[in-house]
C-alpha cells in the first residue's frame, strides 16, 4: 500500500526519510512551491537543512493526488488538520489517515481522530504519537512510539506498513487515550519549562510533571481512555521527553515565559491552543485540571508565571 505524508515540516519529513530507508517510495505534500522544489531538485528540506533526502522521496503542491495514496500521515498543525482534510474533495474511502499531530482541535474540542471522523467519515482514522524528535528520526536514532486505532485489523497492517528497523511501534485501540496524552503533555510541558525558567529548580518540575500527569490521567478516565495507555509510550513517555529536553518547543516556550523573554512567534506551539481547548473541555465536564488552567492563563497573558505560581501553591492541602 502506497504512502504520502500530508505537511512538509520536520515531523513529517524525518517519517518519509524513515520510511525511504525502509524501500517505500514516498510522497510529500506541500502548500509552498518553493518547498517542493528544494526537495525535489535540490534534495533539501528547510526544516531539515543538514539531511539529504535520498530519490525516493518526491513532493507535490497537488493534494488531490497526493492524497490518492492508500496510507496518508497528516503532519500538519493540530489547528490545521479540518482544513487540510476539507480541501480534499475525495472521501478517501477505505484509506488509512493516521494523526501524526498532537493536541485538541479548538472548535471541536477532540482529539485528531475525531477530526478525521467528522471530515472523513468513510476513511479509517488512526494516530501515530509518542516520545519522538524529528531530528532524531530524521538521523536514524531508535525511538519506539503508539500506533493507535479502533480498527483493530487495520491497525496491525499500520504497524506493520510503518515500523522500521529505528521506530518499534506497539498498537493498541485506545485511540483516546493516546490522543490525550500526546495532546495533554505539550500542555505540561509549558510548565515545566517555565518553572525551570523562573528558576524555581528540578525538583519543583518534577512534582509538576507528577501532578500534570495526574492530570492527564483524570481527564482521560472520564473520557473513557485505558489508564495503561496514559502510562505507556503515548502518555508518561512523551511527557517525560517533552519536559526536560530543549528541543522540545513546548519546554523552549515555557522557558522564555519563566524568563520572561521573547519567543519566536513565527513558531508553532501546540500546548497553547491546546491549554485553551483542555481548559473549555474540562470546565464543561466538571474536572478541576488547575495546572493546565494556569498554562491557559499564563499563554493568554492574563496571568503572571509567579501569578501562577502562588495560585498552585496555595491551593487547599488534600490527600494524593
Amino acid at each position: 500500500m502506497s504512502i504520502a505524508v500530508l505537511g512538509a515540516g520536520a515531523f513529517g519529513t524525518a517519517l518519509a526519510l524513515s520510511l525511504a530507508r525502509e524501500g517505500h517510495e514516498i510522497t510529500i505534500w506541500a502548500r509552498d512551491p518553493a518547498t517542493v522544489d528544494a526537495i525535489n531538485t535540490q534534495r533539501r528540506a528547510s526544516r531539515l537543512p543538514d539531511i539529504p533526502l535520498p530519490e525516493a522521496i518526491s513532493a507535490s503542491t497537488e493534494i488531490e493526488t497526493v492524497a490518492q495514496a492508500g496510507t496518508l500521515l497528516l503532519a500538519v498543525p493540530m489547528q490545521s488538520l479540518h482544513a487540510v482534510l476539507t480541501r480534499i474533495e475525495s472521501p478517501l474511502a477505505e484509506q488509512h489517515l493516521v494523526a501524526c499531530c498532537k493536541g485538541l482541535d479548538l472548535r471541536e474540542l477532540t482529539g485528531p481522530t475525531g477530526v478525521i471522523a467528522h471530515a472523513k467519515p468513510q476513511a479509517i482514522p488512526a494516530i501515530l504519537t509518542g516520545p519522538s524528535f524529528a531530528d532524531d528520526i530524521a538521523r536514524n536514532l531508535p525511538t519506539a512510539l503508539t500506533l493507535a486505532c479502533r480498527d483493530e485489523a487495520a491497525g496491525a497492517a499500520l504497524q506493520q506498513q510503518l515500523s522500521t528497523g529505528a521506530l518499534r511501534l506497539y498498537r493498541t485501540t485506545d485511540t483516546s487515550g493516546a490522543e490525550l496524552g500526546g495532546a495533554l503533555k505539550n500542555v505540561i510541558a509549558i510548565a515545566c519549562g517555565a518553572c525551570i525558567g523562573a528558576g524555581l529548580g528540578d525538583s519543583a518540575r518534577a512534582a509538576l510533571m507528577t501532578r500534570g500527569f495526574a492530570e492527564m490521567t483524570r481527564l482521560a478516565a472520564r473520557l473513557g481512555a485505558r489508564s495503561e495507555t496514559l502510562a505507556g509510550l503515548s502518555g508518561l513517555g512523551d511527557l517525560a521527553l517533552t519536559c526536560t529536553s530543549e528541543l522540545s518547543r513546548n519546554y523552549r516556550f515555557g522557558l522564555s515565559l519563566g524568563k520572561r523573554e521573547r519567543f519566536d512567534p513565527d513558531l508553532t506551539v501546540e500546548g497553547v491552543k491546546t491549554a485553551e481547548a483542555v481548559t473549555r473541555l474540562a470546565e464543561s465536564l466538571g474536572i478541576e485540571l488547575p495546572i493546565c488552567a494556569m498554562v491557559q492563563e499564563v499563554g493568554a497573558g492574563g496571568t503572571s508565571v509567579s501569578e501562577a505560581i502562588t495560585y498552585l501553591l496555595n491551593r487547599p492541602l488534600k490527600e494524593e
